[in-house]
């Protein structure tokens, strides 16, 4: 399966403000059959968000110079190039829009403590623009079958988990999703990782009632940004909702255990090799095969 990369500028309105959002579009292609379709996936970036900045120098002259912008951080373009060589349209919005372009963060400390930042100064509502926007693009593809999953990693996670409160989105693989559990994304006065609901809450983790589809949430055990009991709220609010849930939890697994560019000493390539046949087992069973009409599931025999 061949890759066309490319990108659009979308308009995202949220706060009664609207600004401009770059969806970068990774487009399986099969040569010969322009007309193919395929299934859509939305994959939300880690908090180090934007585009990878690439100089090179012309050989005819020492001066002369260009830039290269790649699409996303290095570990989330080879993430979506990989989900695309699948056969899915993968788009990836720039969440931080709201203030700034779709420029490079760094994985150092100062671009770090930016893009913290960013993430709990925008919205939910403009987190939710985003996500719906993405989905509309992909809907709006003719080459799309209209089947539409999520996925993505740290902040990332948790925007899919909470872009498939949207109906249109039906499967959704969430990599040790940040926040979730402590009530941190977007303006807070303090983390909440109480069972009960504040009122009038649109945090994610009060939302779970609204899924209509399937989720696959994959954490490392040793993940010190998503502790045991914050991943044993998450696993209780969504049973008790009646999502179709999955966990999978892996003993010696860190925070980032698939980014395999300037991880501190966590990725882990054969951990991450069995949660990417995951993602595969999910996205193929409910975005590549016509499931129709659900109907009524037996109760499981109780039998050896």
């Amino acid at each position: 399966m061949l890759i066309q990369e490319s990108h659009i500028d979308a308009k995202s309105t949220a706060n009664g403000k609207e600004s401009t959002m770059r969806i970068f579009v990774f487009h399986p292609a099969i040569p010969g059959f322009p007309n193919a379709r395929f299934p859509g996936v939305c994959l939300f970036s880690e908090i180090y968000q934007g585009s990878v900045r690439r100089r090179f120098r012309l050989s005819l002259h020492p001066a002369l110079h260009a830039d290269i912008w790649w699409a996303v951080t290095g570990p989330v373009a080879r993430f979506a190039r990989q989900i695309a060589g699948q056969g899915y349209i993968v788009a990836a919005p720039s969440s931080y829009h709201d203030f700034t372009g779709p420029e490079p963060l760094k994985y150092d400390a100062a671009d770090t403590d930016k893009g913290n930042q960013y993430k709990i100064q925008k919205t939910l509502e403009s987190y939710d623009a985003d996500s719906y926007a993405t989905v509309d693009h992909l809907l709006s593809l003719p080459t799309c079958t209209g089947l539409i999953g999520a996925t993505g990693m740290c902040l990332g996670g948790h925007l899919a988990v909470r872009a498939a409160l949207d109906p249109r989105i039906t499967a959704c693989v969430s990599y040790f999703a940040t926040d979730i559990h402590s009530r941190t994304l977007g303006p807070h006065s303090s983390a909440n990782t109480s069972t009960d609901a504040p009122p009038d809450s649109i945090h994610t983790l009060d939302q779970f009632d609204r899924f209509k589809g399937e989720v696959a949430m994959i954490f490392g055990v040793k993940d010190t940004h998503v502790p045991d009991a914050g991943r044993d709220l998450i696993r209780a609010k969504m049973r008790a909702a009646g999502v179709v849930a999955s966990f999978h939890e892996f003993a010696w697994a860190q925070h980032a255990f698939i980014r395999d560019e300037l991880s501190k000493g966590r990725y882990d390539p054969a951990v991450t090799k069995v949660c990417f046949e995951v993602l595969l087992e999910v996205f193929g069973r409910v975005l590549k095969t016509d499931l129709g009409v659900k109907g009524n599931v037996p109760a499981v025999e109780h039998d050896c």
